[in-house]
């Protein structure tokens, strides 16, 4: 069953490369006591995802962070290196979006938000949404209904949700 508004949050691991390493990263932590956007996308290095995902939450980061928001994170089917190159190669580490990988789908999966496309070689991967997370539970959900189309959850259109 698909995770939806009022919801709180799968109690998930995602793995974040720190300067040692992998990190585990538990999100019930990240979001606890915490307003958070996270919004998810089919995979690294893929075309929308690189150029209007992506770009999207760097340009409304600061307006985020004026609605009290205290982090913003991308989370992506990949494992922590390509997400660590990843946000290195567009500037989203830079920019202070935290970049965690969900290597084996489970926090995807757990959120009813996996989708296959064997022709283009996804297995398993998240359908586009983004959220505003509030204490744990879901407040805003936006999700596209193609995976290849970035609009109701690009960061402007979240943005002007809340």
């Amino acid at each position: 069953m698909a995770i939806s508004v009022g919801d709180t949050l799968p109690d998930a691991t995602l793995v974040h490369l720190g300067d040692e390493g992998p990190e585990q990263v538990k999100l019930s932590e990240k979001t606890k006591g915490r307003k958070v956007v996270i919004f998810a996308l089919p995979g690294a290095y893929t075309g929308t995802c690189s150029t209007a995902h992506v770009p999207s939450f760097i340009r409304t980061k600061d307006g985020f962070a004026n609605k009290g928001v205290d982090e913003v994170i991308c989370v992506s089917v990949n494992d922590p290196f390509v997400m660590g190159a990843w946000g290195e190669a567009t500037g989203a580490t830079k920019a202070g979006i935290t970049m965690l990988g969900d290597p084996d789908a489970t926090f995807t999966k757990a959120m009813g938000r996996a989708f296959t496309a064997p022709p283009v070689g996804l297995y398993d991967r998240s359908t586009r949404y983004a959220m505003v997370v509030e204490d744990g539970k879901v407040t805003v959900l936006q999700e596209e209904e193609n995976p290849g189309v970035c609009d109701v959850s690009g960061g402007e259109a979240l943005l002007d949700a809340i």
